[in-house]
């Protein structure tokens, strides 16, 4: 086995990675040499991303970070699915105005006999119709357009949970891809220099062909592997701005960190069940279909017709010769109920109350299967963060110092320090990947369930589609603990 000599570039680089190149590999890159790795600390610090406050100061001096924060106030102020919300409370406002309106009275001309001959003119004037509306229909009218009412408003508060929700793990995505493409860019990196380092040995003759061609490998699978990292990072960032109703909102740094890992309530399924808005919209439902059922019995009360009115009358009277002249008239009356009583109506509406009390516990048990993967995923991801962080990363930094070490003493060959150093970066992808699938399942769960911020909002007189599919998020770690 051939025992390479390590450039200073390569210990300059992992001191950037890693933190731990000793003050001889410094002066000696200042002198231009190459050198032995020189004692290694036996701990090396985990390879983590950085902290809140460290991530929330560089973001600072970016002025295009973007906070969470600033992201759902953004898309509470543009996101257009929120003004339809809104514009459908003011429609059922307007019905309700509508529905407690009284009829309009009929005003009219009457002319009787009025075609010549002995009576000069026959009878003719004016009338006003007017109907009484008894029963209390109108009240009852108003009632279930109240109850719309009621549904639109807690859709426009579902609907801002929603577009919450999309925002929130869109941008967890997106900090995930950026952290990506932080890591992605340190290992093509290391890459780059591999390659130079194999060129350098191959021309001392320490190094063999094979050896120059692997890390040219190396550094064009690096190559790709940055490249779909910063693509994606690009395409999560277009439907983060898409959700947030700003589709030309600048390309920037998110401020933030994944590793400030959440927790969900244990009682979770319960919080779901009973505040979940869908669970609210399902109960409005019923009431508005109790609603019906009341107006709909009220229907066959017949309303009072009222007809007054005044007119001429230009026949003569016998007695004196003279015209009759002025008279009034006057009409009351009602439409007996006998063959329709708005039965059918009645029938439709007992319907509507069962389907809608199904309605509830359907949405109940929908809510109880969808949430099952969801905080599946939870748990696995939560399981393999802990993993990552305690366990495996740890070996995997451990591993990459023996080899360091063994390299020293000429007892490893270089090639095998790079492995070790690849292990360790693709270690660390997989964590910020466990990470991004545990907030998004995290704020899933928080957040009812509820995560498409760009369907349309369900009026009122429609069944609400408590969780749409095809927006739910699913799937789960791609690298699973080992």
């Amino acid at each position: 086995m051939n025992r390479y000599l390590v450039p200073v570039s390569v210990l300059l680089i992992l001191e950037t990675s890693f933190g731990q190149v000793s003050v001889a590999a410094r002066s000696a890159a200042d002198a231009g040499d190459s050198v032995h790795i020189a004692e290694q600390n036996p701990q090396m610090p985990c390879m983590q991303m950085p902290q809140a406050g460290q991530q929330e100061q560089a973001a600072s001096n970016q002025s295009s970070a973007y906070t969470l924060d600033q992201l759902q106030q953004l898309a509470v102020d543009h996101n257009p699915t929120l003004k339809q919300a809104q514009a459908e409370i003011r429609a059922a406002e307007g019905r309700k105005r509508q529905a407690g309106m009284y009829p309009n009275p009929t005003v009219g001309y009457i002319g009787e006999q009025i075609s010549g001959g002995p009576q000069r003119g026959g009878e003719q004037g004016a009338f006003v119709q007017q109907d009484i509306v008894l029963g209390g229909k109108l009240g009852a009218a108003k009632r279930v357009v109240e109850q719309e009412r009621l549904q639109a408003e807690t859709e426009r508060g579902e609907q801002l949970v929603r577009v919450q929700n999309a925002v929130a793990i869109a941008y967890y995505q997106s900090l995930g891809a950026q952290e990506t493409v932080g890591v992605r860019e340190k290992l093509l990196h290391l890459a780059h220099d591999a390659v130079s380092t194999a060129h350098q040995l191959f021309n001392v003759g320490q190094a063999d062909q094979p050896d120059v061609l692997q890390a040219e490998v190396e550094e064009g699978q690096e190559e790709i592997g940055l490249e779909a990292a910063r693509q994606r990072q690009q395409m999560l960032w277009r439907s983060l701005a898409a959700i947030v109703g700003q589709p030309t909102l600048p390309f920037g740094q998110l401020a933030g960190s994944l590793e400030n890992i959440p927790e969900t309530n244990q009682q979770w399924l319960e919080n779901i069940l009973q505040n979940s808005p869908a669970v609210r919209i399902a109960s409005l439902s019923l009431a508005r279909a109790e609603a019906e059922l009341d107006r709909a019995r009220r229907e066959p009360i017949p309303d009072l017709q009222i007809r007054a009115g005044i007119q001429q009358n230009r026949e003569l009277l016998e007695s004196t010769g003279r015209p009759v002249g002025l008279q009034g008239l006057a009409e009351v009356g009602v439409r007996i109920p006998i063959f329709n009583r708005n039965q059918g109506n009645v029938q439709a509406a007992k319907a509507n109350i069962e389907r809608a009390d199904l309605e509830q516990q359907r949405v109940q048990l929908l809510l109880r299967e969808r949430s099952s993967p969801i905080f599946q995923n939870y748990l696995t991801a939560k399981a393999a963060v802990e993993r990552y962080k305690t366990k495996m990363i740890p070996q995997a930094e451990k591993a990459y110092l023996l080899y360091l070490d063994r390299y020293r003493n000429m007892g490893a060959a270089y090639p095998q320090v790079l492995i070790a150093q690849r292990t360790l970066f693709q270690l660390q992808t997989d964590y910020i990947l466990s990470l991004e699938t545990l907030w998004v399942s995290t704020v899933t769960l928080k957040g009812f369930l509820l995560t498409d911020g760009l369907e349309a909002p369900t009026p009122p007189t429609e069944v609400d589609r408590p969780v749409r599919e095809i927006n739910l998020p699913t799937g789960g770690i791609s690298s699973q603990a080992r």
